[in-house]
């Protein structure tokens, strides 16, 4: 009924307003105050007579009245208000509601947001510049990105539970090596711009020079993304000096921009006698045709897989590729999955090395690990094994061929094509003015490019039909049909694949591309997949700091309808009305709930949201005339993540001390101020700390810093404690990245997609990202940071997820679920308190969102460590928390506000019981080599396996606790991965189909 209130209250106001006479008032004000107690008491008599039956937030909270009262009463509270008074400081508390709509029912949401979505103009647009329409198979629609098995999943840092995603993930960096010709590639990046501008850091990482050159025909917005912050020259191949060995390295694009395919091959031998890199952006359907960038020496290969099943979404999410030769691996950046082995000598699949290598470097990492698109690379993938070599060559020809078809009719209309020699894209010299054209193809309801020189562009793609193909005809006024023209083609017209430029190597050989092309085989394999990957639809997943969320069903459905998902990211504005609305809308009730005036939606991680807060304020220092200020003052308690950012951003790191409270070292902070007070830039810190408080002074600390002259940047990871209760921008934060795909629901999908915008005060608005393709209208161009990701705003499609989560919820819900996250975590601490050490806690004994459990101890008392207690966990059903971070050793735990009592309670029951098992080692009842916490996890084959020699039972190995049945259990697929052994021997492709587990073992752990 909650149409509800709001309906009902416009009702009753009309019904009144026509019904009482104004005589009976002194003035008009008076009657409308009469109307509005009235409608009050109507309101009131309505909800009490029909009851609200559909209110979003407490089907998003898990918790009822009931449940609250038990969690409250074994903290010893009286309410959530007294336990709130004790957590959250009263100085920085929000002394009001948030200022926000009515809350919408989950039943009209969708009807409210279909009716934005209306407003986007569904025009067929030909402007490439990297991104395509193409066909995401149904099957794969249906089963993969719409299936919460596959989009709830966290990264897969615990493989034992995740290696269906980290086998599709090797396929894809399989596909990659295949289609690109190069020795290795990563788990995706973020979008084609970023992946060029970390080639580009990779480059000067390799051999530390301070120049790099980019082809002017590179996509302009990809050039745009590698200007940023660094020293960049624009130089056609010919005009290019690499003799001086300044050089770190050279980008181009092949096919370039203007659809040109040319011979790389000399400038790519040039670089490497001046001692620089060759990095290549590409497209994976062209070369399934076109000779790969690896077969000519190319370094680094990059570039966006969207069109192999992933839609436009208005520029994202999409999953950038990047590859290297093999001497570059230990130089990637990401996330990059790997083959080791099992405790049981079993080929198995983990992340490689250098992920965990990032943790440890800190501001000396290669780049941000937290920047992949798993999910999205899952979709390509998958495309590529349905439509296997032959299928992906077929529409490769077939696209190739519509492209010889219209460039056939359009010299026949008497214009001529800048380039012979092109695959997808024609730059076209019009016989006719250029205006006339647009205007037909306006009628037609057809995007064109416009390039910079005024020349027109088509580009086609897959889903090009004969009908598009006359349209496009009839609009550049060639009176033949596409039928005519193919019919009259001479048969030597077969453009690439007649021409030097022809791919001839195979690729996507392996078994894995070859099996699944029909839709029976394709369904049981992605099913096979999820059902050996733990996610939200099995159980709870604690990770601290990760915020693993409900993602409800109701705020995903729209990411896959047409007027978000195929429209591209560079179509004019007024095309758009409906993404527009959408993120003014957004951008208010997120300033609203932060505190901050401004809001970029272009950041597309939390990651990337980090750089962009802290170029912002680069940009904002530099204009003051004050570019000395580098230094990044850093507290141990900030978010991991932070140091690594902060390094790419050009800044200098310092590190600041924490107490034995886990608070900020005041006077440490002091005396790191005063030393580099004439250079300070900034502070990055967290709030809530990553070490689970609220620390009473995060006023004094965001004064300190704005007395000598530097910046507040604060992450924005722990926000799920906040809203509502206390916003950035109101007590010393200047700048805040939004973790969208924590506090604001968007799902992790194994990894990525995530979104970053950044919120903004007055003052650093001005600097803000803007793009070079789209006028951004709120953007200032001069003043601006520059660009940042490919798209304008980033990951747009995921957008209308956060929106409907913030419109469902209303000011009451969004504060009711971060007092729920702040209760159910320190109900779980108060159940553990006795058994295990809490490390830190509030000046009132009580934590935030999220908790550590000190496990350290028992390495002494027992050869037990954190990994132990993590792996165990997997045979009770659940994911690990966060591992050994933000303290090495130590376990951070983060329940949600989603998950009700009854999933606390299994999750403290076995964290309980795991300490019974230590205790028995302890106290000598077990061994302390071999028992149930160094053997986890047990797998199925381990638990069936005809011999067992270990000295505790199979049944208490598989079914630790009563509510762990057999009809129940989540099984870890494979036992205990063996890191070093991945280390020495680094596997990054598909291993031989000998290798795979054989049927019975597939059908066992499924």
């Amino acid at each position: 009924m909650q149409s509800c209130a709001k309906s009902w209250r416009v009702v009753i106001s009309r019904s009144m307003n026509a019904r009482v006479p104004y005589r009976n008032f002194s003035s008009k004000g008076d009657v409308f105050k009469k109307l509005q107690r009235l409608t009050a008491d109507v309101s009131a008599n309505i909800e009490r007579i029909l009851p609200r039956h559909d209110d979003f937030s407490e089907r998003h909270i898990g918790p009822g009245d009931k449940e609250k009262r038990e969690m409250l009463n074994t903290l010893g509270l009286e309410s959530v208000a007294q336990l709130i008074e004790n957590t959250v400081p009263p100085s920085i508390r929000l002394g009001r509601s948030l200022k926000m709509d009515d809350p919408v029912c989950e039943n009209e949401i969708l009807d409210s947001l279909q009716k934005i979505a209306s407003r986007n103009k569904m025009w067929r647009s030909y402007i490439g510049m990297g991104y395509y329409n193409c066909f995401v198979p149904p099957v794969i629609q249906r089963n993969l990105l719409e299936n919460s098995g596959w989009v709830t999943q966290y990264t897969p840092y615990q493989p034992e539970v995740s290696q269906g995603r980290l086998e599709s993930l090797l396929n894809y960096q399989t596909m990659v090596c295949d289609i690109t010709g190069m020795a290795v590639a990563n788990a995706s990046l973020l979008d084609e711009g970023t992946a060029a501008a970390e080639a580009m850091q990779l480059c000067n990482r390799q051999n530390k020079r301070r120049i790099f050159y980019i082809d002017p025909r590179c996509h302009p917005q990809t050039i745009a993304v590698v200007y940023v912050g660094v020293k960049t020259v624009l130089k056609l191949p010919h005009e290019m000096d690499f003799s001086g060995k300044d050089v770190s390295g050279v980008l181009f694009q092949y096919p370039d921009t203007e659809g040109r395919v040319e011979d790389f091959t000399a400038l790519v031998d040039q670089a490497h006698k001046g001692g620089a890199l060759a990095c290549c952006a590409t497209d994976l359907l062209a070369l399934c045709v076109l000779r790969p960038p690896g077969e000519f020496g190319v370094d680094i290969t990059l570039g966006s897989s969207q069109r192999f099943g992933v839609p436009l979404c208005y520029g994202g999410p999409h999953a950038a590729f990047f590859a290297v030769k093999e001497n570059l691996v230990r130089m990637m950046p990401g996330r990059m999955v790997g083959v080791t082995r099992d405790a049981a000598g079993k080929e198995v699949y983990r992340l490689a090395l250098q992920t965990r290598e990032q943790h440890i470097r800190r501001d000396k990492a290669t780049s941000n690990i937290c920047t992949a698109q798993a999910l999205l690379a899952n979709m390509a993938a998958m495309y590529a094994l349905y439509q296997g070599p032959q299928g992906l060559r077929h529409i490769a020809e077939r696209t190739h061929n519509a492209t010889l078809i219209l460039a056939e009719g359009l010299k026949r209309a008497g214009h001529k094509l800048q380039h012979e020699n092109f695959f997808d894209t024609l730059k076209i010299n019009c016989g006719v003015a250029g205006k006339d054209i647009l205007e037909k193809a306006m009628q037609r309801e057809i995007n064109l490019r416009v390039y910079s020189d005024g020349l027109l562009g088509v580009s086609l793609d897959e889903t090009v039909t004969e009908r598009d193909l006359d349209d496009l005809l009839w609009i550049f006024g060639c009176e033949s049909s596409a039928e005519l023209i193919a019919e009259k083609m001479s048969e030597r017209t077969k453009g690439l694949l007649a021409s030097p430029f022809k791919r001839t190597s195979k690729f996507l050989t392996h078994t894995v591309f070859n099996s699944y092309h029909s839709e029976t085989n394709i369904v049981r394999y992605m099913k096979r997949l999820e059902n050996k990957d733990i996610s939200l639809v099995h159980s709870m997943i604690p990770l601290g700091s990760c915020t693993m969320k409900l993602n409800s069903s109701s705020e995903l459905m729209p990411i896959t309808w047409r007027e978000f998902a195929n429209i591209h990211p560079f179509v004019p504005l007024d095309q758009a009305e409906g993404y527009q609305q959408l993120f003014r809308q957004l951008e208010r009730d997120l300033c609203e709930i932060t505190g901050y005036d401004k809001i970029s939606f272009q950041p597309n991680s939390g990651a990337q949201g980090e750089y962009a807060g802290l170029a912002a304020i680069k940009a904002y220092l530099n204009s003051k005339g004050e570019s000395h200020r580098t230094v990044c003052l850093i507290p141990k308690s900030a978010h991991g993540t932070n140091p690594a950012s902060a390094q790419m951003a050009g800044m200098k790191v310092q590190v600041v001390e924490v107490d034995k409270d886990g608070n900020i070292d005041v006077s440490h902070l002091k005396a790191m101020v005063d030393k580099h007070k004439a250079n300070l830039a900034a502070i990055m810190i967290t709030y809530p700390s990553t070490n689970g408080v609220f620390e009473e002074n995060v006023s004094e600390v965001c004064e300190l810093i704005h007395q000598n002259g530097g910046q507040v940047y604060l992450d924005g990871a722990n926000m799920n404690a906040q809203v509502g209760l206390c916003r950035p921008g109101d007590y010393g934060s200047d700048v805040s990245h939004l973790n969208l795909h924590k506090t604001f629901c968007i799902p992790h999908g194994g990894g990525g997609p995530g979104m970053g915008p950044i919120g903004v005060k007055q003052h650093l608005a001005p600097f803000l990202p803007s793009h070079p393709v789209v006028n951004m209208q709120s953007s200032n161009a001069g003043s601006s940071l520059g660009t940042i990701s490919a798209a304008p705003w980033g990951s747009s499609a995921i957008l209308p997820i956060s929106w409907a989560y913030i419109k469902m919820m209303g000011s009451k819900g969004l504060v009711h679920a971060t007092e729920v996250a702040i209760l159910n975590a320190n109900y779980m601490a108060k159940r553990l308190e006795n058994h295990y050490k809490i490390l830190f806690r509030g000046s009132k004994g009580f934590i935030a969102h999220e908790f550590i459990l000190d496990v350290r101890p028992f390495k002494k008392s027992a050869n037990i460590e954190a990994v132990d207690v993590a792996k165990r966990l997997q045979d009770y059903g659940f994911h690990a928390p966060t591992m050994s971070w933000p303290v090495p050793g130590t376990l951070m735990i983060e329940p949600t506000e989603s998950e009700d009592k009854s999933e606390l309670d299994r999750f403290c029951d076995s964290l309980l019981a795991i300490r019974q098992e230590i205790a028995d080692i302890e106290e000598g009842r077990m061994d302390s080599r071999v028992n149930p916490l160094k053997m986890a996890p047990h797998s199925l084959a381990c638990i069936t396996s005809t011999t067992w020699d270990r000295p505790y039972s199979r049944e208490y190995a598989a079914f630790p606790m009563p509510f762990v049945r057999p009809e129940t259990k989540f099984w870890p697929t494979i036992s205990r991965i063996d890191d070093i052994y991945g280390d020495q021997h680094l596997v990054c492709t598909c291993p031989p189909m000998d290798v795979y587990e054989s049927p019975y073992e597939e059908r066992a752990s499924s």
